[in-house]
């Protein structure tokens, strides 16, 4: 077996960790042959829970897991990284504005950043999934100035996974079948769920899924709108967020990076968009279209982009820019 590595989770005794720990401790992120050490990270009120946390694992009788070091304190939590999953963040209140979640969530990311900077490895793979995930994984990426910003990246999976399901359940097929299904931009109701370049495994056979789905109006309308607002309708049920859903789009995003996407797929995730052959502005985590391979992500460049969808993609990014510059006011304030 190859020597453990090292991985933090923040918010670790909210119910996305308690989701998430399971699947990384026992192998289904990094693979079955990696021994792990498993940081958690929280607040000092929630300690007494992250015991518990600590003891579950513990009681789990995980092979895999060699260590588990619950702490408070960044330079314990930071030490040495190999992987951080950002997942603990600011949750909007009742008559909260957006600029005031911004502003806290500013203040937060902006110490995670520096002390992954200080205490970290510079290899550390980052992903940022507490809201709003793209600006805050900008602002811990221009707040670790000697980690290479293609290191960072924000969860856009779950919104992936969600426009396969809903392709492949009109399809009346399981979610495998459906694949290079890609989300633009933010991670939020601005988001751009885009089919046009999706193949979907029908009949023994790839048809590109406005032929599989033939039906336009919905692939256009109820499809995009369903996936822009499916966390809202999760909290409306359930009367909480997204966990389990959540935790599989953090395994599933890990696992790429570690192992590499297969021939012939993409997958999206929020990267930094310098350099982009889409037109997106510079400077912002935007979600694109990536391959894999090495544990370095490509952006898939030159896909045809119709008049429908170039709307759709600067729309979210107008909203990505006009955040980042209140963030970045934020930040140097």
């Amino acid at each position: 077996m190859s020597d453990p590595i090292k991985v933090l989770v923040t918010g670790a005794a909210g119910q996305i960790a308690y989701s998430l720990l399971y699947s990384i401790a026992k192998g289904d992120v990094f693979g079955k042959e990696q021994p792990i050490i498993l940081v958690l990270l929280d607040i000092g009120p929630m300690m007494p829970v992250l015991d518990g946390v600590v003891m579950e694992l513990q009681d789990c009788a995980l092979p895999l897991l060699r260590e588990v070091i619950p702490t408070d304190k960044e330079e314990v939590g930071f030490k040495d990284l190999d992987v951080a999953i950002l997942v603990g963040s600011m949750p909007r209140r009742d008559g909260m504005e957006r600029k005031d979640l911004l502003k806290a969530n500013v203040a937060i990311f902006k110490a995670q950043g520096s002390a992954l900077d200080k205490y970290a490895k510079k290899t550390v793979k980052v992903l940022v999934v507490g809201n709003p995930a793209n600006t805050n994984c900008l602002i811990a990426a221009k707040s670790a100035p000697s980690i290479p910003k293609e290191n960072f990246s924000c969860l856009t999976r779950l919104d992936h996974n969600r426009a396969r399901s809903q392709v492949a359940m009109r399809c009346g097929i399981t979610a495998d079948g459906v694949k290079n299904v890609i989300i633009w931009g933010n991670h939020s109701s601005t988001q751009y769920p885009d089919v046009h370049h999706c193949k979907v495994h029908i009949k023994g056979k790839d048809e590109a899924a406005f032929d599989a789905v033939a039906d336009d109006a919905w692939l256009k309308g109820d499809f995009i709108s369903t996936v822009q607002q499916r966390g809202a309708a999760v909290i409306k049920a359930r009367k909480l967020s997204s966990a389990m859903s959540a935790a599989k789009a953090i395994c599933d995003h890990m696992r790429d990076i570690w192992s590499g996407t297969a021939d012939g797929e993409f997958i999206s995730m929020g990267v930094y968009s310098s350099g982009n052959s889409y037109g997106v502005p510079e400077d912002l985590i935007y979600s694109f279209p990536v391959t894999i391979k090495n544990k370095t992500w490509k952006i898939v460049d030159a896909l045809p982009i119709n008049e429908f969808s170039r709307a759709k993609l600067d729309a979210t990014a107008a909203e990505l820019v006009e955040e980042r510059d209140t963030a970045v006011a934020f930040l140097s304030a």
